[in-house]
């Protein structure tokens, strides 16, 4: 599979998955527990997928020279307690200079359909994530990367990160997207920042759910 054919499949399976919930509403009239449950596993199917499509495709210029397994899994585990800083750093930017409010509406809806039906939390911490850096990371960044270099890309990668959460926390994103950008390039493997971006997902969903109870 080429790089356009993978981009092109991979971003058309992540628009399916995000919208199967109006899918599974407006055809299959589910109920909002039967909707949870259905995005759950249409999550985990997209995340399945984009793992099939990625041994399919050929191997882009930034994967060329690859870190090893150990130190892939290492720098991935030394990202996750690095972005929750990032995160810190970036929260307090945005309160005292833009305004924002303490919490992400989008979290707070996320960890309330949760509490709602816990099986929610293997999609948000997992498959999520997983889907997330196949689309942004390396079928948008890795594909552009050896034409215009490291920063057009991540720029744009990051960007559209951070629109497709759309909660007003555009820099928190858009920074946590250049980290990921960074670490994927760096280890030349892109289980590096889904290793990071899912601990990270996990902890703060777990610290949410501990807070709300």
């Amino acid at each position: 599979m080429n790089k356009k054919i993978y981009s092109f499949i991979t971003i058309f399976t992540y628009g399916l998955v995000l919208f199967s919930p109006v899918i599974f509403q407006q055809v299959f009239q589910a109920s909002s527990a039967q909707i949870i449950q259905l995005t759950t596993f249409a999550y985990f199917i997209g995340a399945l997928l984009m793992i099939f499509y990625r041994f399919k495709s050929q191997l882009f210029s930034l994967e060329s020279q690859k870190k090893n397994v150990p130190i892939t899994i290492l720098i991935g585990i030394i990202g996750v307690p690095v972005s929750l800083l990032l995160q810190m750093v970036i929260l307090q930017i945005e309160q005292r200079f833009l305004g924002q409010s303490v919490s992400s509406q989008n979290t707070q809806t996320i960890v309330q359909l949760i509490r709602d039906n816990m099986i929610f939390i293997l999609a948000t911490t997992i498959a999520g994530p997983i889907m997330e850096e196949f689309v942004f990371r390396r079928a948008i960044f890795g594909s552009l990367e050896k034409r215009f270099g490291f920063f057009i890309p991540a720029l744009l990668s990051s960007v559209l990160f951070a629109l497709a959460h759309n909660d007003g926390y555009y820099l928190l994103y858009a920074g946590l997207g250049f980290l990921f950008c960074g670490m994927y390039h760096y280890s030349g493997r892109i289980w590096t920042s889904m290793i990071t971006h899912v601990g990270m997902n996990l902890l703060v969903v777990l610290t949410q759910l501990a807070l709300q109870s």
